[in-house]
């Protein structure tokens, strides 16, 4: 009953962090043809990533490691281990990459406005590291839900 639990909550974290992180691509076209509504837009999403999808991602990896050890699933496994690093790359590219480019493009919004060059330059790399993130969670997701014998 513990397993099936912990894996509820994993499941859900999973709901939560991703169904969050798709939707910043919405909100961000609805607010390019509308930059008006940008400052809002852009605090939105921040707000979203710090106190909502992030910790659900934190979440996904207690409630991982839990599964793993409740139901005495080796780290090593080919497929666990791949995913591991994958979010662990994800993590490290989230805080390093992702958060720091929307916070200063949040400020270069403030101070130049959405028609500068410098505005311009941190959307398009916000836009290029969300991809990326999203490549990289899609493989994760694929991994835990497929389970695919990677090496022998």
């Amino acid at each position: 009953m513990a397993y099936l639990l912990i894996k509820w909550l994993h499941v859900f974290s999973a709901i939560v962090a991703v169904g969050a992180n798709v939707t910043y691509g919405i909100w961000l076209a609805r607010a390019g043809r509308n930059p008006e509504a940008l400052p809002f837009t852009l605090r939105g999403i921040k707000l979203i990533d710090d106190r909502i999808a992030n910790p659900a991602y934190g979440l996904l990896l207690v409630t991982g490691l839990a599964m793993a050890f409740v139901g005495g699933l080796s780290l090593t496994t080919p497929w666990l281990l791949t995913a591991l690093v994958l979010y662990v790359l994800v993590a490290l590219i989230g805080l390093l990459g992702y958060t720091p480019t929307l916070r200063r493009q949040i400020e270069a919004l403030d101070r130049e406005g959405h028609e500068s060059s410098d505005y311009q330059a941190l959307a398009r790399r916000g836009g290029r590291i969300g991809m990326l993130l999203a490549v990289l969670v899609t493989v994760i997701i694929f991994l835990m839900v497929v389970k695919p014998g990677l090496w022998a």
